[in-house]
């Protein structure tokens, strides 16, 4: 088999194609690759397979579906497996975000959050409000305002920002947090930053702050203690929309529904995608509060967002959507994380601390990282175990000097035992 035609995403291509790792099967907390080999998947894929690998109940409703409408769009069109789905989703949504609008990834719905948040501030004539406030180290897809508005440098070195940006220091505190369980118990204060940026650019021109309430591509960074009650009343006290990208933390990962249920703070928007589908097939969310749907819908006559895309709440789509949360329910995915296996994790990722080189373990729900020191002499650590954990039938997430950790929801205690002892002998490899 030729794979030159196949230009794979955030991969070094030549690399891969000299030794490529190709899947053949999954199930549960497995992928089974072409040579036979098992792989111990402690990454969810992308954040995103929270009910496990290629769960039967999820195909069977993406074939029904198939077979009854295997299309139609959401321009003046509808089916009636969208309106239930949203309707489901809003009734667990917090506060007043009851109203849903529906994208194909992430990456789609946080530009639809940031198109919704200028078109609702326009609606009140407050068009000059354009100016977004994000994050250092902070991911939002790979869209062009996703990738604007972003804080990891190597994502946007080759793209120029397309918009009006600033960004608050990230929460990542070594000297103080080092080894924390949960929220660290330092940094508050940092929100207070956002009080400096609105003093230099003005709050009548900022459009909303985004933020992931838990950091996870830029390196699993929980917030502190208060930090994001505090960014929500500087955000009440100047009119300026609060958006939670949620693609990684909503649907159980954090211990809750979403993040925001779990920290007790409500934003105006919250975006996500990832474990809406539990991976079986591309779907986001764009939620929002009543206030703003009804400011924007009432602004016009005809069309009030001129915005969407093809297959927008594709009836396929739906159907696995439904089906998913049919089983987060049933079995109460969504609460797990407090109800044992939360700490059972904690407990397993941090027995590694004493692995060399370990500067910082920190963790949240089932999201976790382990950060070793920098290498000096070669590939970080992070990337080494990553490349040696996948010859030891292990996944986990190589991020420069980190691994990153967001095993499925369905995860249990021999899964995290299988984990440590292939950390552990692949770290005897490293540093023998």
């Amino acid at each position: 088999m030729n794979l030159d035609a196949h230009w794979m995403p955030f991969t070094a291509n030549k690399a891969f194609k000299q030794k490529p790792v190709l899947m053949e099967s999954s199930s549960g907390m497995y992928w089974t690759s072409e040579q036979g080999d098992t792989l111990l998947d402690m990454t969810s894929g992308l954040w995103c397979t929270n009910l496990g690998h290629s769960p039967a109940r999820v195909a069977e409703a993406m074939y029904e579906a198939s077979r009854n409408l295997g299309y139609v769009p959401s321009f003046n069109l509808g089916h009636r497996a969208s309106f239930e789905l949203a309707e489901r989703l809003t009734e667990l949504a917090p506060g007043n975000l009851d109203h849903v609008f529906f994208t194909n990834s992430g990456s789609e719905a946080v530009d639809t959050a940031l198109k919704i948040a200028m078109a609702y501030h326009a609606a009140r004539g407050e068009s000059g409000r354009n100016l977004f406030i994000a994050r250092e180290r902070a991911y939002h897809g790979v869209n062009m305002g996703g990738t604007s508005v972003a804080g990891i440098r190597a994502n946007t070195r080759q793209f120029h920002r397309w918009g009006e940006v600033d960004h608050l220091p990230h929460t990542h505190d070594l000297a103080r947090n080092a080894f924390s369980r949960g929220l660290p118990a330092h940094g508050v204060e940092k929100a207070q930053a956002l009080n400096d940026l609105i003093a230099l650019h003005g709050s009548d021109r900022i459009a909303a702050v985004l933020v992931e309430p838990v950091a996870g591509a830029g390196g699993v960074l929980p917030p502190p203690a208060g930090y994001l009650r505090a960014l929500r009343e500087i955000c009440d006290e100047h009119g300026i929309l609060l958006i939670f990208d949620e693609v990684v933390t909503a649907f159980g990962r954090v211990g809750a529904f979403t993040a925001s249920i779990e920290f007790d703070v409500i934003p105006d928007m919250f975006t996500s995608a990832k474990g809406l589908t539990s991976g079986a097939v591309p779907m986001g969310a764009t939620f929002c509060s009543a206030d703003i749907y009804q400011t924007v819908v009432n602004s016009e006559e005809g069309i009030e967002l001129w915005h969407g895309y093809t297959y927008s709440a594709h009836p396929i789509a739906c159907a696995a959507a439904s089906a998913c949360l049919d089983i987060y329910l049933e079995e109460s995915l969504f609460t797990r994380v407090n109800e044992g296996i939360g700490r059972e994790f904690e407990d397993a990722v941090h027995s590694l601390a004493d692995l060399p080189q370990v500067v910082d373990i920190r963790n949240y729900g089932l999201l976790a990282a382990i950060e070793f020191a920098p290498n000096a002499d070669g590939l970080p650590y992070g990337t080494q175990i990553f490349r040696k954990g996948l010859e030891s039938g292990l996944m986990v997430r190589g991020a420069g000097d980190s691994v990153i950790l967001s095993p499925p929801l369905i995860m249990e205690s021999r899964h995290l035992d299988e984990f440590v002892e292939k950390v552990r002998s692949v770290a005897k490899v490293i540093w023998e």
